[in-house]
């Protein structure tokens, strides 16, 4: 049993699996237990189960501060909730896919519950590398930062999110040409047997279902691409940085049906987002000119949950007064 304490990335194995069976547990619970079979997801399901994710996410907070101390805890509570802030904009098109491929929300829940699966995997490979590059070459730090800071004033003056023909999209063109794809939705099946039209014999097809989770999880690693480099500006702990993206994607999935019906009172989140961006990434450099090794994480954590307080607010009294219908399901 030696091997539970020995460290792996710098953790712990024993920790690492208490977390992997937190995780694991948790899926089980929501697919095979409270979702065994599709239904619709209401806004108050959403609002409670994504209530129930954060609560576990940031008792797990709790948890490694009583086992690693203050500053790992706070740095977990950052990199939670700067994921989870900027996972909120992947709502839009993870929204386009389902609308595109005319899937009902009964099977929407599925989709995403499956796609955990391949972010629990993508994410543990794209953080893995990332840390080796980082442990190896730390000046790859003040990229991230860079990028950080570049995609935060892209993000600030770029326009508002336009409808996407997902429908052109070329990693969908390859896999409709590249494998057999039924016309139609089979309820909640990913795959089917049916007979092949040039042939006659039975042969297994892939329903539009399967082709929204490809596309989904897709949208998320592209998503990543910015979401990893914010973590890794906070902290360098891939345990940390792991354990709080997964927490926050996790929770957020369960939000999703509660906020794709209310996305349009968040006017100005975009523009929290990206001075979210710029602060994390900045803040890097802002430490080099103090002649500090980095920002306190208390102070880190206060300022983002500031700006993101600012645009929720700014955003939800700037659409008070709007009247668009939300489908209560």
């Amino acid at each position: 049993m030696d091997f539970l304490f020995t460290d792996f990335l710098g953790t712990p194995t024993w920790m690492w699996g208490i977390f992997i069976t937190l995780v694991l547990g948790l899926l089980a619970l929501d697919l095979g237990v409270l979702h065994k079979n599709s239904k619709e997801i209401g806004i108050k399901e959403s609002l409670l189960m994504s209530g129930f994710y954060i609560a576990i996410g940031l008792a797990f907070g709790g948890w490694i501060w009583f086992q690693s101390g203050q500053q790992p805890a706070m740095e977990y509570v950052t990199g939670f909730v700067v994921e989870k802030s900027l996972a909120m904009d992947n709502i839009f098109i993870i929204a386009m896919i389902f609308s595109y491929f005319s899937i009902p929300r009964q099977y929407q829940h599925r989709v995403l519950l499956w796609g955990i699966l391949g972010v629990i995997v993508l994410r543990g490979i794209m953080i893995a590398a990332g840390a080796a590059i980082v442990e190896n070459f730390h000046w790859v730090l003040y990229l991230f930062a860079a990028f950080l800071v570049f995609t935060g004033i892209k993000m600030l003056f770029s326009a508002d999110h336009e409808e996407q023909d997902i429908g052109k999209n070329p990693i969908l063109k390859f896999l409709r040409s590249r494998l057999p794809v039924t016309e139609k939705l089979h309820e909640e099946r990913f795959f089917v047997k049916q007979p092949d039209p040039k042939t006659g014999r039975l042969k297994t097809f892939v329903t539009p279902l399967f082709l929204a989770l490809i596309m989904v999880e897709i949208a998320d690693l592209i998503f990543a691409v910015d979401s990893i480099p914010a973590i890794f500006a906070i902290t360098t702990d891939p345990f940390i940085v792991y354990t709080s993206n997964i927490f926050a994607i996790l929770g957020l999935r369960a939000l999703y049906f509660a906020l794709a019906a209310l996305i349009h009172r968040f006017a100005y989140l975009k523009y929290a987002l990206a001075a979210v961006l710029v602060f994390v990434g900045s803040k890097i450099f802002l430490a080099d000119m103090l002649g500090i090794a980095k920002i306190p994480p208390s102070i880190s954590l206060g300022i983002t949950v500031a700006i993101l307080l600012t645009g929720i607010v700014g955003s939800l009294f700037a659409t008070r007064n709007d009247k668009k219908v939300i489908d209560e399901v």
